[in-house]
């Protein structure tokens, strides 16, 4: 019984000083995201590099508007659109020429059959056969990117030795109660703790509706062919960047960044998005991040677990305790870094800090028996 104790003890101990290093990264990733910000506004200005801004659509037509409306109120001045029409069977085609239209700095290309494992990556891949831009800025069809997203994010690539900067995505609120404050709040959760991995050294992903890389970056890898298929194909090209070259991955945080995305209108479909992401993570193709992810949702699972356990073995108390002191960490970082991003819901976010544990754990236990998620109509 004693050399259980000390392992519950330590285990607890263990996972708490973890995740209290990752809330430094965060700490020091933040910072230096305001110093970067500072040093580019001080600097004098070089000549503006060309930005791709590629943009994958799949029967986005009732969704795509808001995106629109954004591009073209852009206020950096040198930079040009690529969407990839992947095999649309709704008005998107339509819209994308009326668009093209309008704004002679975008290129379509239409994909007729879409042969990937992880369609999106596929798209992705031969949509990089047409950037002509040093840098290359992801997003995706559903989302709406403030006035100075393409700027901000240019600034952040101002030292040459940054490959990759990624940056916050928050999802609308589509209504009211937990279901869609949870969405917003998991979003969130989520980004911090990649750009906490990223403020130690262990990038392991991204959003990938908000990334910025440099081409020279993706050149040194070989190229996009190069990243090996995954359900999260941002995770695996931030991770081959990090392990394969000598660039840097640097992670956004002010409001100036901030896309908004669409929220899922039931909690199948956000089971199965946020299923795909955790699965990502539990077998990425990087073994550092796979350890990382692993090890975090092994953790936070164990603790979870030992709640109803604690009612009659009392003594398991530390772990329940650790795993809630580790989401207020993060619930914490959210409410003060993130603030502008989420909605105003109060005493509500209480409820979110005492759901995501078990939801992270629900995720997990799911991926380990190897049940795959649904997306865009393939078993991924």
């Amino acid at each position: 019984m004693t050399v259980l104790l000390v392992i519950i003890y330590l285990f607890s101990l263990v996972f708490v000083s973890i995740r209290v290093s990752l809330m430094l990264g965060l700490i020091l990733e933040w910072k230096r995201d305001k110093k970067v910000l500072k040093d580019y506004e001080n600097r004098e200005r070089a000549e503006l590099p060309l930005v791709s801004v590629v943009i994958p659509v799949h029967n986005e037509a009732l969704r795509i508007t808001p995106l629109f409306e954004s591009i073209v109120s852009q206020d950096y001045p040198n930079y040009e659109v690529i969407f990839i029409d992947d095999r649309s069977g709704d008005e998107s085609p339509d819209m994308l020429r009326a668009f093209a239209g309008k704004n002679p700095n975008t290129k379509i290309l239409t994909l007729k059959e879409n042969s990937g494992d992880n369609r999106k990556q596929f798209a992705l891949a031969r949509g990089m056969e047409l950037v002509q831009g040093e840098l290359v800025l992801f997003t995706d069809a559903d989302c709406q990117v403030p006035e100075h997203w393409i700027s901000s994010m240019t600034a952040r690539m101002a030292d040459p030795r940054t490959g990759v900067v990624i940056a916050p995505v928050f999802k609308r609120s589509g209504g009211k109660g937990f279901f869609h404050l949870y969405q917003c709040f998991d979003h969130i959760v989520r980004y911090i703790y990649l750009a906490s991995s990223i403020g130690l050294g262990a990038a392991g992903g991204g959003f990938g509706n908000n990334i910025i890389l440099r081409k020279k970056a993706l050149d040194a890898i070989g190229g996009y062919h190069a990243v090996p298929p995954s359900p999260t194909e941002d995770a695996a090209l931030i991770s081959m960047i990090r392990s394969r070259s000598s660039f840097q991955t640097r992670a956004a945080c002010g409001e100036d960044t901030f896309v908004l995305t669409g929220g899922e209108k039931n909690w199948k479909n956000f089971i199965g998005q946020t299923l795909r992401w955790n699965n990502g993570g539990l077998f990425c193709p990087d073994p550092l991040t796979r350890f990382n992810f692993n090890y975090l949702m092994i953790s936070i699972t164990s603790c979870v677990l030992a709640i109803p356990v604690m009612f009659f073995f009392p003594a398991v108390w530390p772990m329940v305790a650790a795993v809630y002191m580790v989401i207020g960490m993060d619930t914490l970082a959210a409410l003060t870094i993130f603030r502008p991003g989420l909605p105003k819901a109060g005493f509500a976010y209480f409820f979110q800090f005492l759901f995501t544990p078990i939801y992270f754990a629900f995720l997990t236990i799911l991926g380990y028996a190897h049940i795959k998620p649904e997306w865009k109509g393939k078993k991924i």
